[in-house]
């Protein structure tokens, strides 16, 4: 296990085993993989992860998550999202545009499927 992956491991909440991180979803993977890569590579600290995730786990709450561990992801999420924009990565609209083109995808798609993003998912309407 690297240093920052034992890093993030140690976050209060980290749904984890002995092995290490454990993922519900491939997606959820996804999104602790891009977060332990940017942080690795220097574009935010440990520290302003720690601030930002647990700012999105109070968000939560304050809005009645139950804070069972199941959304845990969906709150890392959120603290990914907010970095990306906050270090001009990404805009807002952009996020929104690509989760739009998402939500496209994942309705045509049969269940099972891998999602592809196509060029037509990103276009209006």
């Amino acid at each position: 296990m690297s240093g920052a992956t034992v890093e993030l491991a140690a976050l209060p909440g980290l749904p984890n085993d002995q092995d290490g991180p454990v993922f519900r979803e491939p997606w959820e993977a996804q999104a602790f993989a891009m977060a332990v890569a940017l942080r690795e590579r220097g574009v935010f600290t440990a520290g302003e992860w720690a601030e930002a995730l647990g700012a999105a786990i109070q968000r939560a709450q304050a809005a009645g998550d139950l804070d069972t561990g199941a959304t845990y992801y969906h709150h890392w999420l959120a603290a990914l999202e907010g970095l990306v924009v906050a270090k001009h990565l990404a805009g807002e609209g952009a996020l929104s545009d690509t989760r739009d083109a998402w939500a496209k995808a994942a309705a045509r798609t049969p269940h099972g499927q891998a999602i592809m993003l196509l060029p037509e998912d990103f276009a209006a309407g």
